[in-house]
């Protein structure tokens, strides 16, 4: 049977919802041709008619146009419902929605651990061009097993920024979040489960996470930062001993109980992934953080070539402070501590802004939360970068970024920064938040 004879008979299999609306389509076709057809009848006739034509044709044109437009919105709705199983909104809606998105700026959030997708999930309603680019250093829990028993690069940072972009209630995502608590597959997610496996179907890491995407259908990309394998090590500082000591391990440094001094990477000179450098070059604006500061945000920044394509991309760039310290890494760290261990590591020049919190409150803290303090007043960070303070903090879980603050926050700080020269907001009056 010819290819396009069986496309005809699918579009006529009873309960698809499609023939009746065609058959009301081609009525209100014909209505609307009669209609017109008298229309020309009497204006051509050289006698007029002694009964009037005029209400009969204004009738059926008028017939045929609204039964048109019935059978085209509801061609439309059939057409479109398996498309859209999970939207609760309406088909306008959604298409604003997303027109709304296509027309957003070019964002790079550069980080790691459960920082950088409150960043995802801040700037996602006002766009799509989103790139994050994930630290691939992580050797603990369910990536660090993975990582030692398949010798796949550590998916656990990937997998929860993919879930941040895409939608928080569809099924797949909270199905790719899940973890399992028994078993031999206990302390697992099932989503690290499932990029792993995609790489070894696919063959590479990098098809593994466009299929993923796919799956969930994200609002932008996830980026590795290197596609190759890289351990971080760090110098610490244990209480009553005079030098530091290496301590090899991502999941080793916080947790050694000493103060970190320098962190770095092994081997030292991998490259970075070239899709994430074009991202950055690319980029209208770049965010940094939040995130740990030696564990997710710095073994990014050390990637050969990452540094680097910040230094020459023309994107204005933000380091988001972390609103609390987190023990063994950051203890009793002030917003400029954080700045000038980033400037320790790679140099100044690499961001031009930076964003922190200054609101500390105590209801839903817990005893455990220390708050990142503002910078000493006359700081040298305030004579090289542009230091805001606003409030930051999510009323449930203050120790974080709420992500309807950070969104406004980062629009207010990057509204008026230049782009090629002009002087024009980044986030257009299309995505400004209301």
């Amino acid at each position: 049977m010819p290819r396009r004879w069986m496309a005809f008979t699918k579009w006529i299999t009873p309960g698809i919802g499609v023939k009746r609306w065609l058959l009301l389509l081609a009525i209100g076709n014909l209505l609307l041709a009669l209609g017109l057809a008298l229309i020309i009848a009497e204006l051509n006739a050289d006698v007029q008619s002694t009964s009037n034509p005029w209400t009969d044709a204004v009738l059926e044109v008028t017939g045929g146009a609204i039964l048109i437009l019935l059978a085209l919105v509801m061609l439309a709705r059939s057409i479109l419902a398996p498309y859209r199983t999970h939207e609760q909104s309406g088909v306008l809606d959604v298409m604003y929605a997303h027109s709304r998105r296509q027309r957003g700026i070019k964002v790079v959030a550069i980080g790691g651990g459960t920082g950088l997708p409150s960043v995802l999930r801040a700037l996602k309603p006002y766009t799509s061009n989103i790139t994050a680019v994930v630290t691939v250093a992580d050797d603990g829990g369910s990536s660090g097993r993975l990582r030692r028993e398949l010798g796949v690069l550590p998916p656990g940072d990937l997998r929860n920024n993919i879930a941040a972009l895409a939608d928080d209630e569809n099924l797949m995502t909270q199905l790719f979040q899940h973890r399992f608590n028994a078993g031999d597959l206990g302390g697992h997610a099932f989503g690290n489960l499932f990029i792993s496996a995609m790489a070894a179907v696919t063959g590479s890491l990098e098809e593994a996470l466009i299929e993923t995407e796919r799956v969930l259908n994200i609002q932008g990309r996830v980026l590795p930062a290197t596609m190759h394998e890289v351990a971080l090590s760090a110098h610490v500082r244990l209480p009553g001993q005079a030098s530091p000591v290496v301590i090899e391990g991502e999941s080793n440094i916080s947790s050694a109980g000493g103060k970190i001094e320098k962190v770095f990477l092994k081997p030292d000179q991998v490259e970075a992934y070239s899709e994430s450098i074009q991202s950055i070059l690319d980029a209208d604006v770049v965010v940094i953080g939040p995130g740990s500061l030696y564990t997710s945000i710095l073994p990014n920044l050390l990637i050969n070539g990452i540094a680097e394509a910040l230094r020459a991309t023309s994107a204005f760039r933000i380091y988001v402070c972390n609103v609390a310290t987190q023990p063994g890494e950051t203890d009793d760290y002030t917003v400029a501590d954080h700045v000038m261990a980033l400037e320790n590591h790679i140099g100044r020049g690499v961001i031009q802004a930076v964003l922190a919190n200054n609101v500390y409150p105590t209801l839903n803290a817990g005893v455990n939360t220390r708050y990142v303090r503002p910078a000493p007043a006359h700081h040298e960070i305030f004579q090289r970068y542009d230091v805001r303070y606003t409030d930051l903090t999510d009323p449930e879980r203050p120790w974080r970024h709420d992500p309807g603050k950070l969104a406004v926050a980062i629009f207010n700080l990057t509204e008026e920064e230049k782009i090629g020269g002009l002087m024009k907001p980044i986030f257009s009056e299309a995505v400004k938040p209301v």
